[in-house]
């Protein structure tokens, strides 16, 4: 792959907005989000000021815009930041696990309510009523009740976001994260994509389940989330 081909990485969000996922794009040539349904992710051609401007005129009321980039985001008078973080993004083919003791599923519309709850339970990170249409959602069940899913996110170029990696606190220590991340791998290596993934940097547990996985940190990003002020 050419150095312009990873550079989409550079800034995912806009990358995901401008090819494959452009479809669902609300915006303009300036600013660009996802639907808040979906994902409150959001970004811009550029820091300028018309580029804010555009930005602000795609929020309404207490809508949040969170943005991936390579640099801090230094926002005009008329946001405000409420979270300013680094993640790490991380690239590479996943090892499969096995499992014993349960199945993968794969996850739709009427696993919604069950979704939301292990979300809320174990919060992963953004994840809406319809987050789940981005991609493919893999999850295991427990009798009744969903305890693990990963999926598909953000799809720039030739490279496809793993996301939503959870697992039901008493349910940790099966392999469970292992294997489903492992299997949404596999699907997006089957059609010829790379997956990565993104995890704040303070999540040094998660780091290091993913480096044995092996996986590698690509770079480290600024995650920002700002809202227009009232």
């Amino acid at each position: 792959m050419s150095d312009s081909d990873w550079a989409l990485l550079d800034r995912p969000i806009w990358s995901a907005l401008t090819t494959n996922q452009k479809h669902l794009a609300e915006g303009g040539p300036r600013a660009r989000r996802f639907p808040v349904d979906m994902t409150p992710f959001a970004d811009m051609v550029d820091m300028s000021e018309a580029s804010f401007a555009a930005l602000g005129h795609l929020l309404s009321g207490s809508q949040v815009a969170v943005l991936f980039t390579p640099e801090p985001v230094e926002i005009p008078a008329s946001f405000k930041v409420v979270l300013a973080e680094t993640g790490e993004q991380m690239i590479g083919s996943p090892a499969d696990g096995a499992l014993r003791d349960a199945e993968i599923i794969t996850l739709g519309a009427a696993d919604v309510p069950a979704m939301m709850a292990l979300i809320a339970l174990t919060k992963p990170g953004p994840f809406a009523l319809r987050t789940h249409q981005l991609g493919t959602f893999f999850g295991i069940r427990v009798g009744s009740e969903l305890v693990a899913m990963a999926g598909e996110r953000m799809k720039p170029g030739n490279f496809t976001e793993m996301t939503a990696i959870c697992v039901h606190p008493a349910h940790r220590g099966r392999g469970y994260a292992q294997a489903l991340l492992g299997a949404i791998a596999r699907q997006i290596e089957a059609r010829g994509e790379i997956p990565f993934l993104h995890v704040f940097s303070n999540n040094a547990s998660a780091i290091a389940l993913y480096q044995r996985q092996g996986m590698r940190i690509r770079r480290r990003l600024h995650v920002t989330a700002l809202m227009k002020q009232a």
